[in-house]
């Protein structure tokens, strides 16, 4: 797709911008000339027997509204971008625009912020003014994955329970918020045999959370799960160092039951949170992630 875009594009958008200008002129002079077609000024067209089409030039003045938005279209593209990659004499680009105007609305807020540095997450849930921020940060930024309420949806995690594939510690949401998470489950079925022993491991794998499963296939699919277990764990119980679940809890991500898991194995998933970085400053996601901790940890904020 690459191949498709260069200096070509840039240089045929330039000149034909410039042509369709000069066109412009070129239209308004041929226009703003009258043509004699016949002695009563007309074209010499005649509809409904009397109903004549006269010749008359358009009014100077609508003309010169005309001129005057070619002439203003030239000068615009002088200082702003519109021919091609050419940045115009002022350089100003809708990019620039929005970093200054984030740059300014941060150092703004930054004050505001100033308070909250060095404050545990305990001590930010217990602060009505810092979960008010952080409810708002929320609703900006997570709740179009996570839901206004947290409780996320199949795919995206609710954050209200105490399940976290990455850890839950303030710190440790604070690493997911700032750097982003990508978990990869690989296919599984053909690693584990495939046919039937799919079918027993999905088995196991509800039998480990103590949900509905078949007895004889969760006994049978034991010994397949050892493939799982590099990331699992033998006891099933996942490991928050590579977003591996706790397949021993009734948290269920991706949907629950036979088919569910089976498609799971064989198919793998992978998950990915976006970085907010780069859009969101330390101090804000500090404030953030104590009222993400906080929603987990009803009991901390008795004292507001």
């Amino acid at each position: 797709m690459s191949d498709f875009f260069h200096d070509g594009w840039s240089i045929f958008i330039a000149v034909t911008t410039i042509l369709s200008l000069i066109a412009c002129l070129l239209l308004l002079i041929v226009a703003s000339k009258r043509k004699i077609m016949a002695n009563d000024n007309t074209t010499g067209h005649v509809w409904d027997q009397d109903l004549k089409e006269l010749n008359n030039p358009l009014p100077r003045w609508w003309m010169g509204l005309f001129v005057i938005t070619v002439v203003f279209s030239a000068i615009y593209l002088v200082f702003y971008p519109g021919l091609g990659s050419y940045q115009g004499r002022w350089g100003w680009s809708q990019a620039s625009q929005y970093e200054k105007e984030m740059a300014k609305a941060q150092a703004q807020l930054e004050p505001l912020y100033e308070q909250f540095k060095g404050k545990t997450a305990e001590q930010l849930v217990a602060d009505a003014r810092a979960m008010g921020i952080g409810e708002r940060l929320f609703l900006n930024w997570c709740a179009q994955c996570h839901g206004s309420d947290a409780q996320g949806g199949r795919g995206f995690p609710n954050l209200t329970d105490g399940d976290w594939l990455w850890g839950g510690t303030h710190e440790d949401i604070k690493t997911t918020i700032a750097q982003g998470r990508t978990g990869v489950m690989p296919p599984m079925g053909q690693a584990i045999g495939g046919g039937e022993n799919v079918r027993n491991v999905a088995h196991y794998v509800m039998s480990l959370s103590g949900s509905p499963h078949d007895p004889i296939a969760a006994q049978l699919g034991r010994s397949k799960f050892g493939a799982c277990a590099a990331c699992h764990g033998q006891d099933g119980k996942g490991n928050p160092t590579m977003g591996a679940p706790n397949l021993t809890d009734r948290i269920w991500l991706h949907g629950w039951g036979e088919q569910a898991i089976m498609h799971i194995i064989n198919n793998g998933k992978t998950n990915v949170m976006p970085p907010h970085a780069g859009k969101l400053t330390e101090s804000q996601i500090h404030v953030l992630a104590a009222y993400v901790w906080g929603l987990s940890h009803p009991d901390a904020g008795q004292a507001r």
